[in-house]
């Protein structure tokens, strides 16, 4: 692809910079700009093999051109970078036509990796679709590097149909992603219907999704449809999927094989058209090897995995996720609050254990409780009582091993009360820290997979069989680039 001419556009000249420079190695023309008037003059003037751009410049918005450079040139290929960093911008790039989103600060190696793929696929013109930029109300919240690998993750799947499943600690927002993928994509006309299946009595379950006929069981007075029919044309979420039975588990598979089921105590099988999305916050491969949850099934779902961070790895979103939460409060009337500038530092030490919900409780309550405009450190440390010592950290930042380690079998203990959970807790634990020790070192050696082995000291055969088995994402990096 040497030889293509680049259209660059930012007005930070050190980022204009240093694109250039590693452009230009790679054998690429670069033409970089300052302002979208001169990249929209090179664009109608038919110049340019694609084209780089910021969203925010000094003379406009790229999402107001982008439109008109789709009608005008739709196999011109559009990367947008933004530090907005926001849910709604990784969207907005997405139905706008772009190829891709890369939020600043990003990884000069990914920029030339998307430049070279989108140089080589075949384009095909994106619809010229826009949504409204809804501020307040974005659905997800947080510019945490955590979070722009997820947004820019639900932008590629939203117009697909693809089965997503979604991990992550109970709190985290696992029903606000599967109603993000909804609202926004393909589906979003449809119904969204959300069904708990550790909140539903087993011998039910299978009623509850599938429906049931007059005289199924005892009690069954009347046809009755299940959350399948009611999804028909739009989203099912299963919530806490690792809770079904394995007799439902067996149904839901033949749903997932062949797009059709009978209800309970029907002969007919039933067509049916509903994207899934299923969450857990438990160990499914532990739940596997215990013979608890079916192994097809578990690869059936996890086409497109989507784990959620608990707050204490994306800590940096307390304050606009707390933002987003006083205005919801304003919203309902409450009198407009914000909180002390101390006060969101020690809420930055909070290890958070019942996530983002224990932090929007925390904030309404606030909100609710106490008359003044500003909510002051005084006023949170008595909130989140001091004399619990074990949820906060000396400095802002995650929480260190020990302590993820005990909330983490804390919560388990808590989760079987009073019995105890099911045997193979040591190999939960492990498992639990396997994933991000593998992850980071092989992040902190470039994908490198000899010299992260090396690094673990794992045989490197080994070391492969437990990246396929967690199923984690090798991504190649470098230096950052803010």
């Amino acid at each position: 692809m040497a030889g293509q001419t680049i259209l660059l556009a930012d007005d930070d000249a050190a980022i204009r910079m240093v694109l250039n420079q590693a452009l230009s190695r790679a054998g690429y023309e670069v033409r970089p700009t300052g302002n979208i008037s001169t990249m929209w003059n090179w664009v109608t003037r038919g110049e340019g093999d694609i084209l780089i751009t910021d969203v925010s410049m000094p003379d406009g918005n790229a999402f107001d051109v982008m439109p008109k450079i789709k009608k005008l040139r739709p196999d011109l290929p559009i990367v947008v970078m933004s530090a907005q960093n926001t849910f709604m911008t990784a969207i907005r790039a997405s139905e706008m036509g772009a190829y891709e989103y890369l939020p600043k600060p990003f990884d000069i190696t990914e920029v030339l990796a998307v430049v070279g793929r989108a140089l080589a696929e075949a384009k095909r013109p994106a619809p010229d679709r826009r949504q409204e930029d809804q501020g307040e109300n974005m659905p997800l919240v947080g510019r945490s590097a955590a979070m722009q690998d997820i947004y820019r993750a639900l932008a590629r799947l939203m117009q697909t149909d693809l089965t997503v499943m979604v991990t992550g600690e109970s709190g985290t927002g696992k029903e606000l992603v599967a109603k993000a993928l909804h609202n926004f994509g393909k589906r979003k006309n449809g119904p969204f219907v959300a069904i708990n299946m550790a909140a539903i009595p087993r011998d039910l379950i299978e009623a509850e999704l599938f429906g049931h006929e007059k005289g199924a069981f005892t009690g069954a007075t009347s046809r009755s449809s299940g959350r399948f029919e009611q999804a028909e044309g739009g989203t099912l979420f299963l919530d806490e999927i690792g809770d079904m039975p394995m007799d439902a588990q067996t149904r839901l598979l033949r749903v997932l094989q062949e797009g059709e089921y009978t209800m309970v105590g029907g002969r007919t099988a039933i067509k049916t058209d509903v994207r899934i999305v299923a969450a857990t916050h438990r160990d499914l491969s532990q739940l596997i090897r215990q013979g608890l949850f079916r192994e097809d099934l578990y690869y059936r779902l996890n086409v497109v995995p989507i784990r959620l961070p608990p707050l204490r790895e994306r800590i940096d979103d307390v304050p606009d996720l707390s933002a987003s939460f006083l205005k919801a409060a304003q919203r309902e009337n409450e009198a407009p609050k914000v909180l002390s500038s101390d006060a969101l530092k020690l809420m930055q030490q909070y290890h958070w254990p019942g996530n983002v919900r224990e932090l929007e409780n925390l904030v309404r309550r606030l909100a609710a409780l106490y008359v003044d405009e500003v909510i002051s450190l005084e006023i949170v440390q008595n909130e989140l009582n001091l004399a619990d010592r074990a949820n906060f950290s000396s400095k802002p930042g995650p929480a260190d091993i020990v302590t993820v380690i005990e909330s983490d079998l804390a919560e388990l203990f808590r989760e079987y009360e009073p019995n105890l959970p099911p045997a193979g807790v040591y190999q939960r634990i492990i498992d639990k820290v396997e994933v991000p020790l593998i992850s980071t070192v092989l992040n902190l050696c470039a994908g490198n997979q000899i010299k992260a082995a090396e690094l673990l000291g794992l045989n490197r055969n080994t070391l492969r069989k437990k990246i396929r088995g967690h199923g984690i994402e090798i991504v190649k990096q470098s230096r950052q680039l803010g």
